[in-house]
């Protein structure tokens, strides 16, 4: 008989900071953000069986080989050389897409579910290589917390928590592509000498936003807001709504607020309830030690 099913959150990120660098020789772009896990999450019900399989509560999110979540299974099964089974049960919350990682989240919490559920000792470098083959945002949700993120995104490193329980995120509904994204801003290619100068910039961007929140920035704000204007509409009306910083996550098309309390973001909560269009969640931040007490088992708390 195999362990009981158990149910873990998949916690949601915003960006706080995010500068694309350019471009890169391998056709990628280089970019230098500031991530945070935030209480926004879906939950992944793990189930032993025979058999690999994938449900979910949205018919919108494909359950096949086309998942992220199922690839993540297939790797981790290679990676330790089993044909174990596993029956996956997916309840959707983030909104998809939306520049908030559901799915990448998703990808990484079934790494670390089924490690639990097939009782595997992976070491975390293996377990970072899988990640970032699945996708840029994955290696972070191994860790969660604040992090920096370079490369694609998927080099990371910790950062001091930020803590601040006074979020508001909002997703109108439009669907904005990265890669269109990306294109829009026209970026330049980058030069070894001219990346490390880059980088070592935005560290310190990075710094002066951990001290002050109001500093960050997101790169694909103008090119976004430009082409996608319910979601500039969405940025004005929370700044209007009195919050103390309003920036896009990712590249869209969710937007986040930070308000100096939690009477002003309830206030704004309740005045967005006539946005039919807009999905509106009050959060807070989840610090790297929330995100493994949530996550992890003592057996399986990932090593620094």
């Amino acid at each position: 008989m195999g362990p009981e099913p158990f149910t873990l959150p998949s916690f949601a990120k915003i960006n706080l900071h995010l500068r694309v660098l350019g471009k890169r020789a391998d056709g990628f772009h280089e970019i230098c953000t500031v991530f945070q896990t935030v209480s926004l999450h879906d939950k992944i019900t793990f189930e032993a069986a025979d058999e690999l399989s994938m449900t979910c509560d949205d018919p919108a999110i494909p359950t096949g080989e086309g998942n992220l979540m199922i690839r993540a299974a297939s790797k981790l099964r290679d990676l330790a050389g089993v044909s174990l089974g596993a029956k996956l049960h997916l309840e959707k919350r983030i909104p998809s897409p939306g520049g908030l990682a559901g799915g990448s989240s998703n990808a990484a919490v079934t790494l670390i579910g089924l490690m639990r559920l097939w009782g595997l000792e992976v070491p975390q470098s293996d377990l970072l290589a899988i990640a970032g083959d699945l996708g840029s945002d994955v290696p972070l949700f191994l860790e969660g917390g604040t992090m920096l993120g370079t490369g694609r995104g998927e080099k990371i490193g910790p950062l001091p928590d930020v803590i601040d329980d006074n979020l508001l995120i909002v997703t109108p509904n439009v669907a904005v592509s990265t890669a269109q994204a990306y294109a829009g801003l026209g970026a330049e290619s980058l030069t070894n000498a001219a990346l490390q100068t880059k980088l070592s910039v935005c560290r310190s961007e990075a710094e002066q936003v951990l001290k002050d929140l109001s500093f960050g920035t997101n790169d694909f704000e103008s090119t976004v807001f430009s082409e996608f204007p319910e979601v500039k509409d969405v940025r004005d009306t929370l700044v209007g709504l009195g919050a103390r910083k309003v920036l896009l996550s990712g590249s869209g098309a969710s937007v986040f607020a930070i308000f100096d309390n939690l009477l002003t973001r309830q206030t704004a909560l309740e005045a967005l309830g006539d946005k039919t269009n807009w999905r509106s969640f009050a959060a807070a931040t989840v610090s790297r030690t929330e995100y493994r007490e949530a996550l992890y088992p003592e057996s399986l708390v990932v090593s620094e």
